[in-house]
């Protein structure tokens, strides 16, 4: 890796099987740990192995995990399978608790360690069709604050979250519009939308010395969208589109 770091990586199985994990871990280098992140007897093995290869405790996690049933099967926020939902907070959320909860008893983060999670700002605002994942980066967001008091009060390791820009990852792509949103939150932020890279290079920040002393913090990666009410880009789209969202009468039609 660029900055030095040595790693280990982690999927499901299936996923390690038909997916891209193993052309990167060949590309970096490391070796790839099957592991379902909801399973605590897996957790336990991709620590014990992480520190068997990386020679003691690791310096730095990063949770990257999301999935909704209940968006990949079109349900809506009001008709909601609640088995499903179950589903999305197990993976998209309580598995960030269940890992480092896993980690801390088993002493697997280095003193000073950084622990990062990425989320997004529908945690605390609607976007329509993000569903019951926005409950699922609230809860995440909530494990951070929590565990990152004990974590850090006990063993001096950080905990934060990242609030990344709409990303055109495989669990994004299952977001109903999302090539839309992303378009719009493009418009919306002064500095446009952080890419996936821009994205990697600032979790390298984080899991760095110069933020030992950032925690329990959600950090907006979004190129300040979440801080514009209406920018100039987004409004003058807007104003020539506005046509298409009127009835025969004139009247704007509210979506």
């Amino acid at each position: 890796m660029e900055q030095g770091a040595t790693i280990t990586l982690s999927n499901t199985p299936v996923a390690v099987r038909m997916g891209e994990v193993s052309a990167l871990s060949e590309k970096l280098n490391c070796e790839v740990i099957p592991a379902d992140a909801t399973s605590v007897e897996d957790l336990q093995e991709v620590f014990r192995r992480s520190m068997e290869v990386l020679g003691g405790p690791v310096d730095f996690i990063l949770h990257s995990i999301g999935m909704s049933p209940n968006v990949r099967k079109k349900r809506t926020y009001d008709d909601l399978d609640y088995d499903m939902l179950d589903k999305t907070l197990d993976i998209s959320a309580v598995s960030f608790h269940k890992m480092i909860q896993t980690a801390k008893k088993m002493n697997a983060v280095a003193q000073y360690g950084s622990i990062l999670a990425l989320s997004y700002v529908a945690a605390q605002r609607t976007f329509y069709g993000y569903n019951d994942m926005a409950d699922a980066k609230a809860l995440l967001e909530s494990i951070a604050r929590s565990f990152g008091y004990i974590y850090g009060r006990e063993n001096q390791v950080r905990v934060n979250t990242i609030s990344q820009s709409p990303t055109l990852t495989t669990a994004g792509a299952g977001v109903k519009g999302m090539d839309k949103l992303f378009d719009f939150a493009n418009r919306m932020s002064p500095l446009g939308n952080a890419s996936a890279e821009e994205c990697a290079d600032y979790c390298v920040l984080m899991f760095s010395d110069l933020t030992r002393k950032v925690t329990m913090q959600n950090l907006y990666h979004d190129g300040g969208f979440s801080s514009v009410g209406m920018s100039l880009r987004a409004m003058a789209t807007y104003e020539k589109g506005l046509d298409e969202y009127k009835d025969e009468h004139g009247n704007i039609i509210y979506g």
